[in-house]
């Protein structure tokens, strides 16, 4: 996430983190670098300007640069001042109280993600035990409402739709009063887009914006469009008046200068942002715990909070119990990737390791091989039931033939099954309390 901008952060920190002591010329060659590194991630120029004018006030002001920790004083400024700048952390969607439905209007170009984001928001709001319904107010983009339909199924999400002889307004409205009569606690409604803005668009818009009176009105903006989603969301915000963005392909070789520019700019705050295609790959934002991310420092909180929306307790109890026991056998560890793959792609969560990042890059072009997990998968596949239970057994006529059948070299079975039973040693110490956590993951 934000990877380039977020290599120039560390690497400037991890300079002036070396001097201890600085100098206004110190502060003046950091601010320089900054401003040149925000820029080259597309970040707004009058927002840039600002930015390091208030860093620069704060850090030569007092005694701050003159003492002895001057250089972790300017860092904190930096990482505040990037906080603020992303907009103060509430990120609270207005609910209704009652019968009646509360309304999410979902606006935004066409191919920003609009109609998988309002599926998005759906399955998050469905994790948070309420009914959602989505009404399918394009009218215009052929297949829309079949896309829609196809979103609504992949999420187990009901969708209201009248086909295309009607109107948006008319559409939206009776899919209200469905919502209302059927006792669903959300609408969401996914309206038309455009390639550009037009007044036919904005008109649509201000119409059913008319009709339902929405809690929500949620702008989706692509992140990799860079400035150009700021001036998306300055339009749209000035006919509309959105109350809040959601930008997608966060995850993507994005240079972030929309999400970096758009609160300074509008005033209004990102409430979510997307990271991958999945329907469950949407995250509240989180102004201080991004910043966290980008400057190398994790997000520990987000990590938690995966680990408790997608982890078994109860199976976790039961794997306690099996490695005080040492019963732990391949098809657990098979059971425990299939847990860690629910969080998400494993390079996201590793990101939100605090110092992951620096690890990262010492790892050169290579980089993380995550495909690791797909090969232990594979090899474990082969497997049959006895041998998954007893790995004890797999002897060299075995490995042979699980090598032959999940299309790897005989050294990679042999890998495995050294460092299960590594682990698996290390795993049952720890569970009985005997030493630390320490476990060397096997990828």
């Amino acid at each position: 996430m934000l990877e380039s901008l977020s290599d120039k952060l560390q690497d400037l920190f991890a300079s002036l983190a070396k001097k201890g002591r600085l100098t206004e010329k110190d502060v003046d060659e950091a601010l320089k670098i900054l401003r040149l590194s925000l820029l080259e991630a597309d970040v707004n120029y009058k927002v840039v300007k600002d930015f390091t004018g208030r860093i620069k006030e704060k850090a030569v002001g007092g005694d701050i640069i003159s003492g002895l920790n001057g250089s972790q004083q300017v860092i904190k400024i930096v990482r505040d001042e990037l906080s603020e700048m992303l907009g103060a952390d509430d990120i609270t969607l207005k609910e209704k109280s009652g019968a009646y439905p509360t309304v999410f209007m979902i606006a935004g170009l066409q191919g920003g993600g609009k109609t998988t984001t309002a599926g998005k928001l759906a399955k998050w709001l469905k994790a948070k035990g309420k009914n959602p319904l989505l009404v399918a107010t394009d009218l215009q983009r052929p297949a829309a409402i079949t896309q829609l339909q196809t979103v609504g199924n992949a999420v187990n999400v009901s969708v209201f739709e009248e086909g295309t002889d009607t109107t948006p307004v008319a559409v939206a409205k009776n899919g209200l009063d469905f919502a209302m009569a059927e006792g669903y606690t959300h609408v969401i409604v996914d309206t038309a887009g455009r390639l550009h803005i037009d007044d036919s668009l904005m008109d649509e818009l201000e119409l059913i914006k008319e009709v339902l009176i929405p809690d929500e009105i949620l702008l989706v903006l692509d992140a990799m469009t860079g400035q150009d989603a700021v001036n998306v969301a300055s339009q749209f915000d000035e006919k509309l008046d959105v109350t809040g963005f959601v930008m997608t392909k966060m995850d993507g070789d994005t240079r972030g200068g929309g999400a970096l520019s758009i609160r300074a700019v509008t005033g209004k705050a990102i409430k979510f942002i997307g990271i991958g295609e999945k329907y469950d790959a949407l995250e509240e934002f989180h102004p201080d715990r991004l910043v966290s991310r980008i400057i190398g420092m994790g997000d520990m909180l987000t990590l938690i909070e995966k680990a408790e929306a997608n982890l078994d307790i109860a199976n976790a109890e039961q794997l306690e119990k099996k490695l005080k026991n040492r019963s732990f056998n391949l098809e657990d560890f098979l059971a425990q990737l299939d847990q860690i793959e629910k969080m998400g792609p494993l390079d996201q969560l590793l990101e939100m390791v605090p110092g992951f990042s620096q690890i990262k890059r010492n790892l050169g072009p290579v980089g993380l091989d995550t495909t690791k997990f797909k090969q232990m998968r594979a090899i474990i596949f082969s497997m049959t039931v006895e041998e998954r239970r007893r790995p004890e057994i797999i002897k060299h006529s075995r490995r042979q033939r699980i090598a032959k059948g999940s299309g790897v070299e005989i050294v990679a079975v042999n890998q495995l099954l050294k460092q299960f039973e590594q682990m698996k040693d290390m795993m049952s110490r720890v569970a009985s309390g005997k030493m630390p956590l320490g476990i060397k993951m096997p990828f």
